[in-house]
């Protein structure tokens, strides 16, 4: 095993990520968020299975209010996943979430950025930055024709140069990738350059067999190199499969 990277320290909630703390597992809701029941009745038997941080889609107005439902029945931080309307990420603040997953350049014009990264500051609501080599922007896969980890991490970079010119370092990032050695590379190369922590997994990794397997050969590797302070297993179907498989990869590597 290697030496675990020296990484600064985030709070999610009550959950700290990064720093000497322990790799923490998470998952997210394949349920409808505006349905209130239903996404509580899920993340409650996430709770049971060890999750310890939760994310929810907030693709609609109706999503982020419900957060306001949501939160107070629930026992761990709660993520909303934001893409492109700064809108949904201030309701989603407003709402309770106790995290965010947004890429800063895509969600408009500098004011709504530094109107997001205010109220996240004022709320102590760390932002993730998610990285996907199958949404990379145009004049990145123009530069390098094809996703590489030279291009996650320029994608990467160009996010976190936002936050940090508006004064914002509550970060963690993830890069990711169907592909293994992508995904691999990719953070290798970034763990170079920056010191926040690392949000770890294989993209779209696939069915409960092949997903497992592509996870944990991904995550179990950069976990031996010292790399990831919090992991999601990317499973189709029944998310509680990535929570148990999560918690398997931590111990085979005596990591909880």
């Amino acid at each position: 095993m290697g030496m675990r990277r020296k990484t600064r320290e985030i709070t999610v909630g009550k959950v700290t990520v990064g720093g000497s703390a322990p790799v923490s597992v998470q998952s997210m809701t394949n349920t409808n968020t505006a349905d209130v029941e239903a996404t509580v009745k899920q993340i409650l038997g996430l709770e049971d299975a060890g999750c310890e941080i939760i994310r929810v889609a907030v693709p609609y107005m109706d999503a982020a209010d419900a957060i306001a439902a949501i939160r107070p029945r629930i026992h761990i931080p709660l993520i909303a996943d934001i893409h492109f309307d700064s809108r949904l990420a201030l309701r989603s603040i407003k709402n309770g979430a106790d995290g965010l997953r947004l890429n800063p350049g895509n969600i408009g014009a500098k004011a709504r950025v530094k109107e997001v990264v205010k109220a996240a500051k004022d709320c102590k609501v760390p932002i993730r930055i998610g990285v996907n080599a199958g949404s990379l922007e145009k004049d990145i896969l123009k530069k390098y024709t094809h996703p590489t980890a030279e291009a996650l991490v320029e994608s990467a970079l160009r996010h976190i140069r936002i936050l940090e010119d508006m004064d914002f370092t509550d970060i963690k990032v993830s890069l990711k990738a169907s592909s293994v050695l992508l995904t691999i590379d990719s953070y290798r190369l970034l763990a170079e350059k920056v010191d926040y922590p690392f949000h770890i997994g294989i993209t779209e990794a696939g069915t409960l067999f092949s997903g497992t397997v592509k996870s944990s050969v991904g995550i179990g590797i950069l976990l031996s190199e010292g790399i990831g302070d919090t992991l999601r297993v990317s499973i189709t179907g029944d998310p509680v499969e990535e929570v148990r498989v999560g918690w398997e990869i931590l111990k085979s590597l005596n990591l909880r």
